[in-house]
């Protein structure tokens, strides 16, 4: 016969955290010592779907797929403005709360900045799941934590989100502090043109890109100022910010942006010559 207890007492306060524990082997440990021989090791699963593998199937045939989420900052994203984006104020510039940061593995080096996505949590995986469906775009990045042993969601090879706080809650209860998601790529719903904010000096012009309609993550930029001949060529310096040492002061400028699906976009003669370093100027959209 055998026998099962249930004990409930407040360790919480101690420090202790709830979980669950079974045997295999035997009183020599002999399963355990040959799974571990043979390379074998541990893990928990779950499941999803039913028996025919309805729901997996329908989820990967609609191009969803698996990560984990957690949130950072507060109800008002405190902390979630400005970040490796090179994004300043998110309000400001259209963003607002509807943001995440990314994992390693999709950051892409800030490549994948402006990207948008619709995550909805995995509910067949977890409890603490809600309803909801979010669309959020790509602001910053979840470093990676390579100093302790577990709990890093944001280490490579692991998708992860890293979502504001107002975003998570419409697809996880707050206590659950991390859920299981599907997620997919989806085109940018942007308000206006395409914003180019010029910064630096006469000698380094760095402009950053930004409220990008289309696939939404810029993969190349070209300026060309109205005394020059050709297009001349931008390199990423950092998230979407776009630099070049070509001196273009007194020139009306005009920009091409061509975003990670190979389409482009071209403005002309966005700034006027009488443009100065601070200023924001509108071009057209995808």
């Amino acid at each position: 016969m055998v026998f099962f207890f249930l004990v409930s007492v407040d360790l919480s306060v101690d420090g202790w955290e709830a979980a669950h524990a079974t045997f295999n082997g035997d009183m020599k440990g002999g399963e355990t010592m040959r799974l571990s021989a043979d390379g074998w090791e541990a893990a928990h699963a779950t499941f999803n779907g039913d028996m025919k593998g309805g729901e997996t199937m329908r989820l990967s045939a609609d191009g969803w797929e698996a990560a984990h989420a957690t949130f950072y900052g507060d109800m008002q994203g405190g902390e979630t403005m400005e970040g490796a984006c090179g994004y300043g104020d998110l309000f400001q510039q259209g963003y607002g709360l509807e943001t995440t940061a990314l994992s390693t593995a999709l950051f892409n080096n800030g490549a994948t900045c402006g990207a948008c996505y619709n995550i909805i949590c995995d509910k067949g995986s977890s409890q603490w799941c809600l309803d909801g469906s979010i669309y959020v775009t790509a602001t910053n990045f979840c470093p990676p934590n390579y100093t302790k042993p577990d709990g890093n969601w944001c280490n490579p090879p692991l998708k992860h989100f890293d979502l504001s706080m107002p975003m998570f809650l419409k697809i996880g209860q707050y206590k659950a502090g991390i859920v299981p998601v599907f997620y997919k790529r989806v085109p940018c719903t942007k308000t206006g043109g395409i914003k180019f904010e010029i910064k630096g000096n006469p000698y380094w012009i760095l402009v950053l890109v930004y409220n990008v309609g289309g696939v939404g993550d810029v993969s190349n930029v070209k300026i060309k100022g109205s005394n020059s001949a050709d297009w001349i060529q931008m390199s990423r310096n950092w998230g979407q910010n776009w630099q070049t040492d070509v001196n273009l002061v007194g020139q009306s400028l005009s920009f091409q942006v061509t975003t990670s699906d190979g389409k482009m976009v071209q403005s002309d003669n966005v700034a006027p010559a009488s443009w100065q370093f601070g200023q924001t100027f509108e071009g057209k959209q995808f």
